[in-house]
């Protein structure tokens, strides 16, 4: 799609927005993957209506949280219109007797409206504080809040991530304008925000496609990528794993990667161990591991907070220098990853949350930001907004993001350690979920990638004892015993702790959010009411199996 041609199909969506007065309400997306939302968005935005993105449904099971998800957001954000695909605003006519509320707002299939449309479209008036779209949270340990996203804010991530991947004049010139290629989906920040803002922000080109066809086979995004030669591509950790699985002789020989010059990692916790493969399978296909750019960000600050420099290898730091991070030196996740530093006028502070003090460097604490890019609150939730956007210290600096998120800063880089509300304490030990998740899906290649949950559960006299419930494939029943077994042992070795139960459900079972992360809450539910898809399971109630020592050797 050409500039003029998004620029042609914007107005006239705007236009249409405008002839109805629906300046200043909020817009619910609905679109499959695809250059239509594009237009809507940013038809939205030309007429100053608020855009809200939304999940668009697939498939029987993801039709049910789509659509609880989707009538969430329709209430919390009072929408009055929904833009979509043609598909989708059809199939929502059928639903009429399930949800009421959509007698009362307006769908519109977008393509229908004419490029002529656009004739009858005014500029709007908006400064930097109207609020441009409402971007709503993952939702991974909360429901989910529509972040009030403005220009000012989108404005001013731009510019934190133009300068974050490099994206300087000579660098676009180098690669030909090709900026990014991306299979993200664009109803969430990183698929939006980065990939397609900055394109436009940057005049500059993007190759998308959906991250159904990825999922399908992983190997089409290196194809892509070696393809349209972009200087940007990236995605969650979990993607890169996809890719290693799928790794054939085959696929090496046709690649050609040396040009990829960022390899963005976010979203989830960035594993030594899988830049460390990723590098070392891909290097023949010219692969850089300078390439890789971990980097840290929240729908609350826009989306990018901190990166690591282009063109250096990512900081590794063990767990042994840091002090008891609840891991083992010699593990797969005995290493932290490092995600750069803060961008351009942004502040990162980590802070003792009790008694409100920033802490000192190497200490592990909550991540506070401040900056231009930190959006204005949660959309109509004050009690919310107060605790969570303007937050003070004991020594009176005050309107700093609590981003509920882990981690210490070393040399004035950012390390991400997890979640507060996801922390397991158990035996005065802290534990973070994400490790034993790394541990549990490397011990067996039967274990989906990213498709694992730790949590703690309580066990009578014995306290809080650790649970992890992991996807399997189904071809793998045969030894669904002795991986549940490996699971155990290497968890007890690699963390000194003796899992109360191991159980194996069924692809794409696990609660995640609409961006992808595991909702360990949800999944602790429906542990406990006994609601999970399961394959496999060794329960133990008395918490009998092998623990490692500290020297790995039983005790």
């Amino acid at each position: 799609m050409s500039y003029g041609r998004l620029g042609r199909r914007s107005r006239a969506i705007g236009a249409w927005l405008q002839e109805r007065g629906l300046a200043g309400s909020r817009a619910l997306l609905l679109y499959p993957p695809g250059a239509e939302f594009i237009c809507g968005y940013m038809g939205c935005l030309s007429a100053g209506v608020i855009a809200v993105p939304g999940v668009p449904a697939q498939g029987r099971r993801q039709n049910h949280r789509a659509l609880t998800r989707m009538k969430r957001l329709i209430a919390d954000a009072d929408v009055k219109v929904i833009l979509g695909g043609r598909q989708v605003i059809e199939s929502l006519a059928g639903m009429a007797e399930d949800f009421p509320q959509l007698a009362d707002i307006t769908c519109v299939i977008t393509e229908e409206i004419p490029d002529e449309a656009e004739n009858s479209w005014q500029a709007t008036e908006i400064s930097p504080d109207s609020v441009a779209f409402l971007q709503y949270t993952s939702g991974s340990t909360s429901a989910p809040r529509g972040v009030a996203v403005t220009h000012g804010n989108l404005m001013d991530n731009q510019r934190v991530l133009t300068e974050g991947f490099g994206h300087s004049p000579d660098a676009i010139a180098e690669c030909g304008g090709e900026l990014f290629v991306s299979w993200l989906p664009v109803y969430h920040d990183m698929g939006l925000i980065a990939p397609v803002l900055n394109t436009l922000y940057l005049g500059g080109t993007s190759t998308l496609f959906s991250p159904l066809h990825f999922l399908q086979r992983p190997e089409r995004w290196l194809t892509a990528i070696s393809r349209y030669r972009p200087h940007t591509s990236g995605a969650p950790n979990f993607a890169y794993e996809l890719c290693l699985r799928h790794a054939t002789p085959e696929l090496m020989d046709r690649l050609d990667l040396e040009p990829w010059r960022v390899a963005f990692n976010g979203a989830e916790p960035v594993r030594a161990a899988t830049l460390r493969r990723f590098s070392d399978t891909f290097a023949t296909a010219g692969f850089r591991r300078e390439a890789f750019l971990p980097c840290y960000g929240l729908a609350e600050a826009t989306l990018m907070v901190s990166g690591s420099s282009v063109g250096a290898a990512p900081t590794l730091v063990s767990r042994s220098d840091i002090g008891s991070l609840g891991a083992r030196p010699g593990t797969a996740d005995a290493e932290l990853v490092g995600c750069g530093r803060p961008g351009p006028g942004m502040t990162v502070l980590i802070v003792d949350a009790e008694r409100l003090e920033e802490c000192p460097e190497g200490e592990v604490g909550e991540i506070w930001v401040a900056g231009e890019s930190v959006a204005r609150g949660y959309w109509r939730n004050t009690l919310a907004t107060r605790e969570v956007f303007r937050a003070s210290l004991k020594d009176g600096r005050s309107g700093f993001l609590r981003t509920g998120d882990l981690g210490f800063l070393r040399n004035g880089e950012l390390f991400i350690t997890g979640r507060i509300k996801d922390l397991m304490v158990i035996d005065g030990r802290n534990h973070y979920p994400q490790d034993l998740e790394l541990s549990a899906e490397m011990c067996h290649p039967a274990l989906r990638p990213g498709c694992t949950a730790a949590f703690s559960v309580e066990d009578g006299g014995l306290g809080e004892q650790p649970v992890v419930v992991a996807e399997a494939a189904p071809e793998a029943a045969p030894e669904f015993d002795q991986i549940t077994a490996l699971i155990r042992s290497t968890i007890g070795e690699a963390h000194g702790l003796s899992v109360r139960d191991v159980v194996l459900v069924s692809p794409g079972t696990i609660p995640k959010t609409s961006s992808g992360k595991i909702q360990r809450r949800a999944s602790r539910t429906a542990y406990l009411e006994g609601t999970l898809s399961v394959v496999g399971s060794a329960a133990n109630s008395s918490v009998g199996a092998a623990v490692g020592s500290s020297n790995g050797s039983g005790g």
